[in-house]
């Protein structure tokens, strides 16, 4: 089994975690705005406590986005810094499938409808079923007004709320069993994420690691002078 690293920035959760022999060890903050500071400690302390080196880790895995753009970045720059210096591959990996493995994992869900707070008056919008293990994708992830975000077509029985995007629940008219509106991604999701994308052969070098949006839009315009 392969030795990983998960790294996680993209809301206002820093998270790491490493799988090792099948057993996985994490660390888990909420705090915005330090992520630059406590990353890479929070990386450091894993491998001290695991008694390992950074160069026993196989690959490294990260959330890719959807999710704040300065926080995608932060995470993409300390996994190909990490990534190029070790000679390893990287495994981007969703924030919305990690949200929704998070629910899976916490609270039993095996259908997610996923959704992180995009600002703007916008969503970050993804719907996941359980297979083998595995929150895969249904559909495509969007970014959206709440207004339009929508189960798959044909979906049937219950489907579990998950991410801050479900601060905007009055206006979004899914039919639901229950909601948490307070999860956030956690890297210890990702890290389970990542080992089946290994095993698929999904892993890339270190330079394709890139942030996924869903938008290009980064900002309100300015209004005209």
């Amino acid at each position: 089994m392969p030795t990983l690293l998960a790294i996680d920035t993209a809301t206002e959760a820093c998270s790491v975690a490493l799988m090792h022999d099948d057993e996985v060890v994490c660390r888990y903050e909420v705090i915005p705005r330090m992520h630059a500071q406590r990353v890479l400690p929070m990386v450091q302390e894993l491998l001290a406590e695991s008694e390992m080196s950074l160069s026993t880790i196989d690959a490294i895995a990260f959330g890719r986005g959807p999710g704040a753009f300065t926080g995608v970045r932060i995470a993409i720059g300390v996994v190909q810094g990490l990534a190029f210096g070790l000679d390893r591959p990287v495994l981007p990996i969703s924030n919305l499938a990690a949200l929704a493995q998070r629910a899976y994992r916490e609270r039993g869900a095996m259908q997610v409808a996923a959704a992180i707070d995009a600002r703007m008056d916008e969503v970050y919008w993804g719907c996941y079923s359980l297979t083998q293990g595995e929150m895969r994708l249904q559909g495509d992830e969007a970014v959206l007004p709440p207004e339009r975000a929508a189960l798959p077509f044909e979906a049937q029985g219950e489907w579990f709320g998950a991410g801050t995007g479900w601060g905007y629940a009055g206006r979004l008219s899914v039919p639901l069993l229950d909601v948490d509106a307070t999860l956030l991604p956690h890297a210890k999701d990702i890290v389970t994420l990542a080992l089946p994308a290994w095993e698929r052969g999904e892993a890339l070098p270190a330079d394709h690691a890139q942030p996924v949006y869903l938008r290009d839009q980064v900002a309100t315009p300015k209004a005209p002078r």
